[in-house]
Formats: C-alpha cells, sequence, structure tokens
C-alpha cells in the first residue's frame, strides 16, 4: 500500500493542534514553536503534494478510498485536481505566516487584569482549521467534504469571538460584545447555509444512491443517472446557497465585515485567505461537475448578482473609516471577481478564478497582516488617526503600498493576471458585464490610494511619531508574501500549468467550449 500522502497532510496539523493545546498552561512559547514546526511540516507535505501531481495525468490523483458508513454509502474518498493542489498549497503556504504574525495575539492581557488569553487555545484552533480546510479540498465524497465543510465553523467561532483584536476606540467591554456579535453572525449565517445543503446533499443520495462525486459525475455523463430538470435545479441551489454564504456572495456577505473587523488581523487572513476559498473550490468542483445544466441554468442570475459584488463591495470600502472593514469590503469584490470567472464558462474565466482565489489570498494577506502590525502600533483601526507614517516607518509603510497596489491588480503584481483572465473570459461570452465589472477596477484604485494617502502620507502625527518600523519577525512574514506577488506578476505559468488541465476538464463537464472570436473575412 503506499503512502496516504493526502491523509497525512491533513492528519499532521490536527495531530498538531491537539499537542499544542495539551501544552501546559505556563509553556506558552513552546506551544508557539510547536504551531509552527507544525505547520511548517505541513507545508512540506503539501510541496510533496504539488511535486507528485502529474498536470497530464488523470483528474484525480493521489487517490485514497476506504469504506466508511457502508449502510449509507459514504466512503472516505480523498483525491486532487490541479485547483485543489494550487488550494492546498496556498492553505499550507499561508499557515505559518498566519501563526507567526499573531505571535504574540494571545499573550496575557496588559490592561493589569489577570485574565489570561489561552495561548495554547489560540494555536490550536488555528492548526485546526487548517486540517479541516485541507481535507475539505481533498475529499470527493460529498458526505465526507460536507463533514469538514461544516466543521470547521467551530474553531473559526472561537477563533473570532474569543481572540478578537485588541485595538478599539470603545474600550474592552464593548469590543468583547462586539466580538460576541461578530462571530454568532458568523456562526448562524454559515450554519444556515449549511443546513440547506444538508437537504441537497440527502437528495443527491436519493437520487443517486452514494456520495461519490466521481462515481456521480460519471452516471451522468454515460447516461446511468438521470436528474428530472427540477431536481438538479433545486439540489444545485440547495450547494450554491451554502457555498455562497461561506464565499461571500452578496446578498449573503453581511458577516463577513463583522467577523474580520472584529478579528485579530492573522484571523482575518484565516476567514478571508483561506476558509472563504471553501466556497469558490466547492462552486467549480461540485456544483459545475454534479449539476452541469443547473449550472447554465442558473449562470445569469449569478452573474448578476457577482456583478452587485464587485461594484458594491468596491463602494462601501471607499466609504470606510476601519482600515481592517475596508480590506474586508475590497475581499468581497475580489470574491465577486472570482464567482464571475467561475460562471463565465470560459476557460480563460475559470483559469483566473483559480488563479485569482491564490492571488488574492496572498495579496489579502500581505495588506491584511501588514495592516495589523501597523493597528497593534498606534492602538487604532480608524484611518483618521493615522498620517505620515512613511517618514517614521519607511519599510513598513512601502510593504503596505505593495500589498495595497497587489489589492488594485497594478500590472507586474500577481493579481492582475488573475483579474485580466477573468475580465477577457466574462467579455467574450457576456460583454455588458464584463465592461460593467471594469468599475471595480476604477474603483479599487480609488480606496486603496486614498487609504495609503491618509495613513501613510501627510504631515507626521504626533501619535506615530514614534512608531517603529517592521520588526525582524514581522518581516519574515512580509518578505515572502512580497516577492511571491512579484513572481507571480511577471511568470505565472508554473500556476497556469498545474490549473489549465483541470479547467479544461470542467468545461467539458458542463458541455461548453469557448466561444469562437468574430473576425471579419479580409477583403
Amino acid at each position: 500500500m503506499s503512502f496516504p500522502l493526502l491523509t497525512a497532510t491533513a492528519v499532521l496539523p490536527a495531530i498538531g493542534a491537539i499537542a499544542t493545546a495539551a501544552v501546559p498552561a505556563a509553556q506558552r512559547t513552546a506551544a508557539k514553536w510547536l504551531a509552527l514546526l507544525v505547520s511548517l511540516g505541513t507545508l512540506a507535505l503539501a510541496i510533496t503534494v504539488l511535486v507528485r501531481f502529474d498536470p497530464g495525468g488523470d483528474r484525480y490523483q493521489l487517490t485514497e478510498s476506504h469504506s466508511w458508513i457502508a449502510d449509507f454509502g459514504v466512503r472516505y474518498e480523498l483525491g486532487v485536481d490541479g485547483i485543489a493542489v494550487a488550494l492546498i498549497a496556498l492553505t499550507a503556504l499561508l499557515i505559518p505566516f498566519i501563526i507567526l504574525a499573531g505571535w504574540h495575539d494571545a499573550d496575557p492581557l496588559e490592561t493589569g487584569s489577570k485574565r489570561w488569553r489561552p495561548t495554547q487555545g489560540f494555536f490550536a484552533l488555528i492548526l485546526a482549521v487548517e486540517a479541516m480546510v485541507i481535507i475539505s479540498f481533498e475529499a470527493t465524497d460529498v458526505f465526507l467534504f460536507y463533514i469538514f465543510f461544516e466543521a470547521m465553523l467551530i474553531p473559526m467561532y472561537f477563533l473570532i469571538g474569543g481572540f478578537g483584536d485588541r485595538a478599539h476606540e470603545h474600550g474592552e467591554k464593548v469590543a468583547s460584545t462586539q466580538r460576541s456579535y461578530a462571530a454568532v453572525k458568523f456562526l448562524l449565517y454559515n450554519l444556515v447555509g449549511g443546513l440547506i445543503m444538508l437537504a441537497a446533499v440527502i437528495g443527491l443520495y436519493v437520487v443517486a444512491g452514494n456520495f461519490s462525486l466521481q462515481a456521480i459525475a460519471e452516471a451522468r455523463a454515460n447516461g446511468t443517472l438521470d436528474m428530472a430538470t427540477n431536481t438538479e435545479r433545486w439540489l444545485f441551489l440547495g450547494f450554491f446557497f451554502a457555498f455562497a454564504v461561506k464565499a461571500p456572495l452578496w446578498p449573503l456577505h453581511t458577516w463577513l465585515p463583522n467577523a474580520m473587523g472584529e478579528a485579530t488581523a492573522p484571523v482575518a487572513v484565516l476567514i478571508t485567505a483561506v476558509v472563504d476559498k471553501v466556497g469558490t473550490f466547492a462552486m467549480l468542483r461540485f456544483c459545475l461537475q454534479l449539476f452541469p445544466e443547473a449550472s447554465k441554468w442558473a449562470t445569469p442570475a449569478i452573474l448578476v448578482l457577482a456583478l452587485i459584488s464587485i461594484v458594491y463591495g468596491a463602494l462601501l470600502a471607499v466609504g470606510q473609516r476601519d482600515i481592517k472593514r475596508l480590506i474586508a469590503y475590497a475581499s468581497i469584490s475580489h470574491f465577486g471577481f472570482i464567482i464571475m470567472g467561475i460562471f463565465a464558462m470560459t476557460s480563460q474565466g475559470q483559469s483566473g478564478a483559480t488563479l485569482y482565489m491564490v492571488n488574492h489570498g496572498i495579496s489579502t494577506a500581505a495588506l491584511m497582516l501588514v495592516a495589523g502590525f501597523l493597528i497593534s502600533r498606534r492602538g487604532s483601526r480608524l484611518i483618521a488617526d493615522y498620517g505620515g507614517v512613511q517618514k517614521v516607518a519607511p519599510v513598513l509603510a512601502g510593504t503596505f503600498l505593495i500589498g495595497g497596489l497587489a489589492t488594485l491588480s497594478l500590472p507586474g503584481l500577481a493579481p492582475f493576471v488573475s483579474e485580466f483572465l477573468v475580465l477577457v473570459g466574462t467579455f467574450t461570452r457576456y460583454p455588458v458585464i464584463g465592461i460593467i465589472a471594469t468599475f471595480g477596477i476604477v474603483l479599487a484604485a480609488l480606496y486603496v490610494l486614498v487609504l495609503y494617502q491618509r495613513t501613510m502620507t501627510g504631515p507626521v502625527k504626533p501619535e506615530v511619531s514614534a512608531m517603529p518600523d517592521l520588526r525582524v519577525r514581522e518581516l519574515v512574514v512580509v518578505a515572502p508574501l512580497v516577492a511571491l506577488l512579484l513572481f507571480l506578476g511577471v511568470y505565472p505559468k508554473p500556476l497556469t500549468d498545474i490549473v489549465n488541465p483541470a479547467v479544461q476538464q470542467t468545461m467539458s463537464d458542463v458541455h461548453k467550449k469557448d466561444p469562437q472570436p468574430e473576425v471579419e473575412a479580409a477583403k
């Protein structure tokens, strides 16, 4: 029997979470180092998955299949395609940086109170989320996927509600109340989506007789499983609703600004750069593959919702006074681009959407983590409380600028390639949608540059005059992310080579071909 590499990639952080939580209370530093070492070990396993994956090989590789709940047709089935491999690599890459960035976020409170923040629990919960996200990307059994899709809500709830941002203008009591509100809102929204999806999962089993993604897809392709049109549409809506909440897509997005605003910066990165990607990934893997006709039927409505997300998120980002909420609304706009690319039903759009998932994760991590370093120094999330930072902390200001420019998809930085492919892929089939979506780019330039101008330029405010520049630990977090943004911005080929074959197979699932360009005959 070959080594179960996919299982090991998910199990290692799960074991690490248990071990970190079991570290004695007085050994906080040991718990941090243990969590970091486990995350680096998981990254090594993810790189092994990446190296062993053959883009020109079978659709699902490194597969594992074992009977689990035989009476209900549930199997422990894992397998990865190019899209899953890219997102597993992203997740494993970001977690060590999240741990390093949050190195002191769960230390004892420094307000004179005797309450202690459970450091071990903070890092254990991060590793638990990593394990559940990775196995969600690997699962090819629908029921197995559903379990971890829902289970990841539990550690995220405690990370948001129990370890919130200490920088709050109204004091700790109000901050605690708002953290609790944000955590409960996050949980309720996603639980409702999950319950609707559970009904659809049960309905799929009634129709198909099993939960195997590959078996159901093959049966649909060869005609041995024929779903009634209305049945397929209802099942599709059940799945899509849950994924749209997680993504998040307008109008199901309202939990995200609260969650990201009240969480610590590393946890905010975990939400939008890691956890939310499960929603958009699942649209590609499950919605399009299991319900191809319903996906095409729902495409016009979904594209309109994605377009609203793009413009609405960008407009609200322009008007924000809170740095973290601005980044949250920018992410809503970016997820609109991702979903638009998926449902444009073109190879350029879907390749761009997959690249966008990876590149958005890197760029948002860079911007939000630097913003977190900035906020921890000043003790405020309000944009108006800053000014002239670039004169006292030039490295911090420079990395903040690079993260912001990546967020607005500046050519030469990784997100530009993704956004360009999404817009080209959309325009070839839906030109009006593509044209309107470009306004999101204009608005992104506005909110990013205004944010930088108000915080980093101008006269130095007295409160920031003694602000230290980035420390060594913080540079270790930010420098690799900036390097990746530059590298993938000028040479995205290593990523596209992995992703494109999986995108072509997804296009085949929905029986779509790229529109042929209209070329006037030569006279």
